[in-house]
């Protein structure tokens, strides 16, 4: 396999979740103080990972969440956001302009903020009252903290036995995931490497990560024009614009708004005769139950994307982490 370190992999998973302890302190002490509003905020990749929390929490829970894009929330605010709102973020760099600027609004309005930044030291772990410092799995942990919130409010009664599971398996059983995957992300890879558009159809936890798939792997990252639509809407316009050659993928998880993605894959070979379907089903994740499947099945798909990716990079000579104009030039 290419470009795959299992036990990076592997170490990555076990450390997201080792900081579950830390972040289960800081949940409990807010739960005691009490708290009005779970907010998400974020910029493109970061504002994709709130959107598939606030999605989580939503189908589980009646706690009051909200997800905010920074750029927006800098121009227009959030009269919900008071100074007993927790505010969620995360960032690699610890700088991104748009983010320090919302987290310097959201500091004045006196809220909480839970950083997970990678950089220690910089303006956005400076700005967050507390500060979990650990790269990778962004996803992990936000939906850690939105867990530990709805434990505490009794609308997860099945918490502990879930991340038992999760501690035990989640690793192992997502790494599985990447080498089956393999083979069809190589072909995948080969079939689109080059493709002048291709759209990305998903709903529920699966919308977020195909928003971020579609945008900050493809586009950004790939240079290779994408869109991703809800599946709830697709077919309210973009199918006019779907013909025999069009490229369409669609990710099927496996929550609550699993039939709208569904719907969409029973209506798109009628008119498209190029579609594939990425099912979180298709994989095996051993020691797992089936009940929690679910709340995982955007993890089993980004390590779909994940050999995806590497055989993309890989047949277009173009490494992920070039960029031609993201903090390049000014803007």
């Amino acid at each position: 396999m290419i470009k795959f370190d299992e036990n990076a992999q592997l170490g990555s998973v076990e450390g997201a979740l080792a900081l579950r302890p830390a972040i289960e302190e800081v949940v409990d002490g807010l739960c005691d103080r009490g708290y009005d509003l779970l907010c998400y905020l974020g910029i493109g990749g970061t504002w994709a990972s709130g959107l598939q929390a606030e999605s989580h929490v939503k189908q589980l829970s009646a706690i009051p969440v909200c997800v905010e894009n920074a750029a927006q929330f800098t121009t227009t605010g959030n009269r919900r956001i008071t100074d007993r709102t927790v505010v969620v973020i995360s960032s690699v760099t610890g700088n991104t302009p748009e983010m320090v600027a919302a987290v310097q609004e959201v500091e004045k309005l006196g809220a909480t903020v839970i950083g997970f930044v990678d950089a220690p030291g910089t303006p956005l772990a400076d700005l967050s009252t507390t500060c979990i410092s650990r790269p990778g799995n962004e996803q992990l942990k936000f939906f850690m903290v939105a867990d530990r919130f709805m434990r505490n409010a009794g609308h997860f009664e099945a918490y502990d036995d879930y991340y038992a599971q999760l501690d035990a398996h989640l690793a192992r059983a997502l790494v599985d995931v990447e080498k089956a995957a393999d083979e069809f992300g190589a072909a995948f890879a080969r079939d689109h490497h080059e493709d002048p558009v291709h759209y990305f159809v998903a709903a529920g936890t699966q919308h977020g990560s195909t928003y971020s798939y579609a945008m900050c792997y493809w586009e950004e990252q790939h240079w290779l024009r994408s869109k991703s639509i809800h599946a709830a809407e697709f077919l309210h316009g973009t199918l006019e614009v779907v013909d025999r050659d069009t490229n369409v993928t669609v990710f099927l998880g496996e929550d609550a708004e699993r039939p709208l993605a569904e719907r969409v894959a029973r209506f798109l070979p009628r008119i498209s005769a190029n579609v594939t379907l990425i099912d979180s089903r298709d994989y095996a994740l051993d020691g797992i139950s089936p009940q929690y499947r679910g709340f995982l099945s955007h993890l089993v798909t980004h390590a779909v994307t994940q050999r995806i990716d590497a055989h993309v990079e890989h047949l277009n000579r173009h490494p992920m982490d070039i960029r031609r104009y993201y903090r390049a030039l000014p803007y």
